[in-house]
């Protein structure tokens, strides 16, 4: 659970860290009050704790109306949970031995165990979004649709004639930014802020999603599994290429790659161990790594800019500062 924050206001700080309790006691009974059959794998993910980065969202974007009230908790909870169901089954398909830090549901339980309760929490956040509404449960419908078109897309590849990162980037807006967009729809949404602030927020979402994956996709390859939670290079073992290999491909077709990269784009399929690990090293220190970086930082600047329109606040300060804590896992 984040437990830390800089927000560049302390009041505002304190009150979100305090609403983050009692997210966390809210998640711990939707995953308890489960069938006692499935209980066990409902809570593994929760209770191994997580940044809780959309809950944060939702609550500091109600602060462009009239604050936290309970249908702002509500959401809040409701779009967590969407999320840990979205990782269930991610760790299905990439196959992922570890999560959190600890040994992924499908690797304890199989993968129908995990899909399934995937499935679960799915169906008890929508219970949850059904209590806010209509206009909420066409959000929550149209994030879930966009997740999953997002992972179909990233699946299947670009189709012939579309440009590889630009492709991906619209992969990640789908799998990431939907579900933070929505959070930042919530928070406005409910707390009953403008139409300007709502528009606002909602592009500052997209935005920021993007900014936090790319910044994922170096996190993946530079750290270790304790501070990572996961093995390092995940999705390269996955067969998963995200953007530094995509922008080793451009080079290659462009005729500019070098000869570490090339070595890398050689030996991504090796099943061997130490092959592996000497590709993730290699591709470690290669220059796209700090091109990412750049694109990265470049995604969570164009969001904060989203935020230009409205008046100085607090809120603004703070999901500004919330942008550059995202990019900032990368120094």
């Amino acid at each position: 659970m984040t437990s830390t924050l800089d927000l560049g206001d302390a009041g505002l700080e304190e009150l979100v860290l305090g609403e983050l309790d009692d997210v966390e006691r809210r998640l711990t009974d939707a995953a308890s009050n489960a069938d006692p059959l499935v209980q066990t794998p409902s809570r593994h993910l929760m209770d191994a704790g997580g940044k809780r980065l959309r809950p944060v969202l939702v609550m500091l974007t109600a602060h462009f109306g009239s604050g936290i009230n309970e249908q702002v908790r509500t959401a809040a909870v409701a779009t967590e949970l969407t999320h840990l169901a979205t990782l269930y089954h991610d760790d299905v398909m990439d196959d992922a031995p570890l999560r959190r830090g600890a040994p992924s549901a499908q690797h304890l339980w199989g993968n129908s165990i995990a899909i399934l309760t995937g499935d679960l929490l799915f169906a008890k956040a929508s219970r949850m979004v059904s209590e806010l509404g209509p206009v909420a449960v066409r959000i929550q419908a149209e994030a879930f649709e966009r997740l999953v078109l997002g992972q179909l897309h990233e699946t299947i590849g670009p189709r012939e004639g579309e440009e590889p990162v630009d492709h991906y980037l619209r992969v990640l807006a789908d799998k990431t930014g939907s579900l933070i967009s929505a959070a930042a729809h919530y928070g406005t949404l409910f707390s009953g802020a403008d139409e300007a602030a709502v528009t606002a927020s909602i592009a500052y979402g997209e935005k920021v999603g993007v900014a936090f994956q790319l910044a994922d996709d170096v996190i993946d390859l530079v750290s270790d599994a304790s501070t990572l939670g996961k093995e390092p290079g995940t999705d390269l073992r996955a067969g998963v290429a995200t953007m530094p290999v995509l922008l080793l491909r451009a080079r290659a077709a462009a005729g500019t790659l070098d000869e570490v990269g090339a070595s890398v784009l050689r030996d991504l399929d090796s099943d061997d161990e130490d092959v592996r690990a000497s590709t993730l090293d290699r591709l470690r220190s290669h220059p796209v790594l700090d091109e990412t970086r750049s694109m990265a930082r470049a995604w969570a600047a164009d969001a904060v800019a989203e935020l230009d329109p409205l008046p100085e606040s607090a809120a603004k300060q703070a999901l500004t500062a919330f942008a550059d804590l995202l990019v900032d896992r990368l120094a």
